[in-house]
């Protein structure tokens, strides 16, 4: 007896789900009293420091931390790409603490699942990093969600996107932690600050005591800055001088005034 050949059948392609890039409804609580988004807004000097800030040795970031707080930062984001995710993570709890101490915002970059695991107040993303709305969804609506803009256009899309909290502004110069990529200039700053927008936004990218008047001739009323304080013998006194630099000029944002940057009037 012949038996009918066996052919197997291919099991269908495993479909990944696919993610929305439009917003989420609701987005983001319109109110906000006290809480992480009221304090972005609030906020004027951000800082990104890597493990080793200026090059200081292991155990060190404690104590720079706290003297770039005392000196006047007001959020801290840990971002240094040649850190594997378990010691990342252990810095990130000791930046929390930190951050407790002085009443200071911090953030988590790009990684949505370690924002996640460390219940981060702040998630920042850049352009080539998860959408805005993949990231609302993994982070939750709790989460201050900040993204890296460097043209008109991607400013102009952060500032109405529901999901974005604040945005930033930049390089305006040519940076080595950003190398490849050139300067904005602040003409782009100019424009920006000149759409007046709803969104909270910072200037970023080669501000350093000898170049923040220059962004805050140009309109920018928040910075973010890196060298400027890691790279400093003094970090608080470095942190207090761009902090005296940046002035008491109103805020720019309708979130600066108490309200949610995406309600309607």
């Amino acid at each position: 007896m012949q038996w009918p050949q066996y052919r197997p059948v291919a099991a269908p392609a495993a479909r990944l789900p696919r993610v929305s890039t439009e917003p989420l409804e609701p987005s983001v609580p319109s109110a906000d009293p006290g809480g992480p988004r009221a304090r972005i807004a609030d906020a004027r000097l951000y800082l990104c420091t890597d493990a080793r800030p200026g090059g200081r040795g292991p155990g060190e970031l404690e104590a720079f931390l706290d003297a770039a707080l005392r000196g006047g930062v007001d959020v801290v984001q840990l971002r240094d790409r040649s850190i594997g995710t378990r010691e990342e993570l252990e810095l990130c709890e000791l930046v929390a603490d930190v951050a407790a101490r002085h009443g200071a915002l911090w953030a988590v970059n790009d990684r949505a699942d370690l924002a996640q695991l460390t219940s981060a107040p702040v998630l920042h993303t850049g352009q080539d990093d998860l959408p805005v709305r993949a990231a609302r969804s993994l982070v939750g609506a709790g989460v201050v969600l900040g993204r890296s803009t460097h043209d008109d256009a991607q400013a102009a899309a952060a500032d109405a996107g529901p999901d974005v909290d604040y945005f930033c502004v930049g390089p305006v110069w040519a940076t080595p932690t950003k190398p490849g990529r050139p300067g904005v200039g602040l003409d782009l700053v100019r424009r920006v600050a000149a759409s007046r927008p709803a969104t909270p936004w910072f200037a970023i990218g080669g501000v350093d005591a000898g170049t923040v008047a220059e962004v805050v001739e140009a309109g920018a009323t928040r910075v973010v800055v890196v060298r400027a304080i890691t790279g400093a013998e003094d970090p608080e006194a470095a942190a207090r001088t761009l902090r005296g630099a940046l002035g008491a000029a109103p805020l720019s944002g309708e979130a600066a005034m108490g309200r949610s940057p995406h309600e309607s009037a």
